[in-house]
Formats: structure tokens, sequence, C-alpha cells
């Protein structure tokens, strides 16, 4: 879609596609992602993106921890014996990399002779690949998983174990260490914590609700009830001041100061895995809707982008003038996360929202001939980063099969 198409425009193309045009769109859509699945599998695995010159420059030709997770969750219990067998090979090629520590990789490449573990480690890497374990084993059309790769999800636990604060029960993490790279979140981080409350679960590790009231408590300082701990207490003190959204959670907390630019992947992950409580998790989508966060495609990823002249500004988010103000983690708008976005609304039962973002988002994925691309500038909405983007084909395979 060229940037001359303003917002307006496109909200109305949008609302003027009849029912009869939107579920074709759908189908077509669907149909579209098991192919660029299919496309993008190698005998290691699932890549990251489709073979292009600035994929290859740009390393998205790997097989990415997160990326490949995530597709996972799309490719197995399809049936599809090239998907079932990729989903495998994916996790495999995963752990064959993982570092003696436990910690597995940002990314592997397809002949398994180079790991990448970025700058300042890579978190969720491991507990996307713990969880994508977890569901192979349950929906797998290949047997024999239940014992397998056990060494590798024992060192995996331990190394995040080993990450875990002893009071709040929480993990802790460096700034741009995780899927937001270039984003200034430390500490303890909305979204890992998030998926560590998934793998906890999974996983049967020890506390548990701990882990889920700190959580409630930490990134949503407002509770009636104080924590006992005191830092907690002055933890929660220092990050309710001055803070714009209530309705959601806090993209981080750190010692005095906190994340409140509104992120909508960590918020939608606490809605999807249990954490927030019913009321919490529809004053999340309320905020959201009310931040008119998926007009006119499914989703920004934040809903107050980080300005330069803002305490959290980081000098590397201008690098390549990347992550400036409604572009990339700052504000861009990933297809990807709008397949999550979709599957919140149908988890409350949103059926006819969540149709909707559907359709939206296989509009989305067919701009320019079917592209799949991996974000847009969220004010422009001129199309960003690499086509062919796995995740966003598996993420809106999930959303269907959410509303199946």
């Amino acid at each position: 879609m060229s940037n001359h198409h303003d917002t307006a425009l496109l909200a109305r193309t949008f609302s003027h596609h009849g029912t009869d045009h939107a579920t074709t769109l759908v189908e077509e859509c669907s149909a579209r992602s098991l192919q660029l699945l299919r496309d993008n599998l190698t005998p290691q695995g699932i890549l990251a993106a489709s073979r292009t010159e600035a994929a290859e420059a740009r390393s998205y030709t790997r097989i990415f921890g997160r990326d490949a997770a995530i597709c996972v969750l799309a490719m197995a219990g399809t049936g599809d014996e090239a998907l079932e067998n990729g989903a495998i090979a994916s996790i495999e090629s995963l752990a064959l990399l993982q570092a003696p520590n436990g910690q597995i990789p940002k990314y592997v490449d397809p002949e398994g002779r180079d790991a990448d573990f970025w700058y300042l480690g890579c978190i969720d890497a491991t507990l996307w690949w713990l969880i994508a374990i977890d569901h192979v084993r349950r929906h797998s059309r290949i047997g024999g998983l239940d014992q397998r790769w056990g060494p590798q999800i024992d060192r995996a636990l331990h190394w995040l174990l080993a990450q875990e604060h002893q009071r709040f029960f929480l993990l802790q993490q460096n700034e741009a260490s995780d899927w937001a790279d270039i984003m200034p979140r430390s500490g303890f981080v909305l979204y890992t914590n998030a998926l560590w409350y998934r793998v906890k679960l999974l996983y049967e590790l020890p506390n548990l609700e701990q882990t889920h009231y700190h959580f409630n408590h930490l990134f949503h300082p407002f509770k009636k009830d104080l924590p006992e701990y005191r830092r907690g207490r002055l933890l929660g003190h220092y990050a309710r001041r001055g803070l714009r959204d209530p309705g959601l959670y806090l993209s981080f907390v750190n010692l005095s100061f906190a994340g409140e630019e509104g992120d909508v992947f960590g918020n939608l992950l606490a809605v999807l895995y249990g954490l927030a409580d019913e009321s919490m998790a529809r004053e999340i989508i309320q905020t959201f809707t009310e931040a008119r966060a998926s007009e006119p495609y499914p989703i920004r990823v934040v809903t107050h982008p980080i300005t330069p002249d803002d305490e959290l500004w980081r000098q590397y988010m201008n690098r390549h003038q990347q992550n400036q103000p409604h572009q990339y983690h700052n504000g861009g708008i990933w297809p990807f996360v709008g397949g999550y976005w979709a599957m919140a609304l149908a988890q409350l039962g949103k059926k006819d929202a969540a149709r909707h973002e559907l359709s939206k988002l296989a509009q989305v994925l067919a701009l320019d001939d079917w592209r799949f691309t991996e974000w847009f500038h969220g004010r422009t909405l001129m199309p960003m980063g690499m086509a062919g983007q796995s995740w966003n084909a598996a993420t809106f395979l999930l959303a269907q099969k959410a509303l199946a």
C-alpha cells in the first residue's frame, strides 16, 4: 500500500467490504499463510522471512528462537507432513546449539554452524522455545516426543531460574534483550514475565502463585492490598508516579522508573495467559480500542511512542533512524501482534470484533501482492521491513483457529 493512502480512506475501505468478500479473503489468506510457511521451511526448520537479498543481508534467513517457536504453535497439529516435520526440526536446530549454560540462541543459521545470542542476551528465545516444546508434545501428529529434549529442557529451565528474583519470583533482564530489541525496557519486563508465567504453568515450576501475585502488583501498582515485602511497596510507589494509562500493565518496572508507553504485545499476553482477571482484561481491550491502536491495521505495538525528549529515550533507538516514534518497536504496526489481538478478543467472547480484526489482518497481509510485510509505519502506513514474514502467517492461522 503506497503511503499516499491516508488512514481515513483505509478505514472506509475496511468497513465497506461485504461479509462474503471478507470471508473469501480470510480463506485465501489462510491458504497463502500455509503456503508461505511451507515455502520458508528448510530441512533444519522455519526461516524468519523469505529468502531475498535484503533478508540475507539482515540475517532474517535464520531460524530464530522466538519466530520459529511462534510458527511451531501454528505448524504442529495441522496434519501437513512438511509443517509437522518442520516444527520438530525448528526446535531441534535450536536445541543443538543451546549454550552450555542452558540459554537458547536468538537465532541459528540453517547449516547449524553459528548461533547468535544478541548484544545483551536474548531472554525470550528460551521462553518461547519451551512453550513450543510443550505445544508439539500435546498437538504434533508425530509421536514419541514426550521424553525428547529432556536434558536440554532441564538446562533451559535452570538458566531461567537463575535469573528469577527470589522474593518477586519474576525474571530480571537488561534493556533491549527481548523481541523489542531496541527498546529501553529493563529490570522486570511485562512481556518476558507473561511468558515466564506461562512456562511455569506448563512445566509445573515452583512459586507460580507468587509470580502471579507480584506480576499484578508490580506491573499494575494500584491494588488496595499492598505487598507485604517492603521493596515491593517501594517499587510500586515509584512506578505509580504520573501514569497515563491505569487501564494497562506497565511495560517494565525498574528501580525508581517504569515504562508507560503502553506495550500492546505484553498486555495481550497477560490477557491470553490468564494473568489479567476478567475486569483487567476488559480494561486492557477497552484502552487499546480507545487508543485506536488497531486502526486501520492491527496493530500498533505501543500506544504512546517514546520521543527523543523523553527520559527513556536512548541513542541506540535512532540507529539507522529505525526506532523513531511510530516506527519499528516504538509504535510501528506489526501484523503478527495483530494475530494476538484477534486471539485476545476471541478469548474474551468478543467474536464479532475478533472476526472483524481477522478480516483486517488478512487485508494487511495481502497488501503489495501478498507481501506479508514485517511492519508498517504507525502514521504514514508505509510498508517497512522484510517481506514474507513467517510469524505473520503463523499468528493469522492461530487467530483463525481461535475463532473456529
